[in-house]
């Protein structure tokens, strides 16, 4: 890792808050509210991002609800790129393609509106945090079946000690999975 790599690495970090017992005792959550509200380190984390983007050849970017939304569109602007969000279902009116996938404890469905994704597109996949992978491996689903092509998928996060890179990395079939920070 560079110097500068690792400058910015070091700032994220610093800006991404430890709230334990949340949402339910023994959870340690990862707040990153604060990252968000520092112009700097918000910038920072954008400037990675959209630099992938164009690393990865992306030609549109996907924002999974709800805040890989907030880390997509800042993304989406500053590399020249079309935003296209990923829904829960039910929230996106018109024509969509809906992909279910498996939680935890159950299932649920995502959405995306199916005239957004072309053939030809590459298209890079921005969340904020890779847990258990379910919602990104839906996503490149629903990406693939609307004919496009999975550029990459990138997260802030990724918490390591869960399985979610093992359940992406089939879907992937080759595409890249960058983590700004595993913890």
């Amino acid at each position: 890792m560079t110097a500068v790599a690792q400058a910015v690495t070091d700032l994220l970090l610093s800006r991404i808050r430890d709230v334990p017992d949340y949402p339910k005792p023994g959870v340690l959550f990862k707040d990153i509210t604060p990252l968000l509200a520092d112009p700097e380190a918000f910038t920072a984390l954008t400037d990675v991002l959209a630099g992938l983007c164009s690393a990865h050849g992306a030609t549109k970017i996907v924002g999974l609800e709800a805040r890989g939304f907030i880390l997509a569109a800042p993304v989406a602007v500053r590399a020249g790129l079309g935003f296209i969000p990923v829904r829960k279902a039910g929230k996106l009116p018109g024509a969509t393609l809906r992909q279910a996938y498996e939680l935890e404890y159950g299932t649920a469905e995502i959405e995306v509106h199916a005239e957004d994704l072309d053939a030809g597109d590459r298209v890079m996949v921005i969340d904020d945090v890779l847990a258990t992978g379910g919602t990104a491996e839906a996503s490149i689903e629903l990406i693939r079946r609307a004919g496009a092509e999975v550029a990459g998928v990138a997260v802030l996060m990724e918490l390591g000690f869960l399985p979610g890179r093992a359940r992406l990395e089939p879907a992937l079939n080759g595409a890249p999975l960058t983590a700004l920070i595993t913890v």
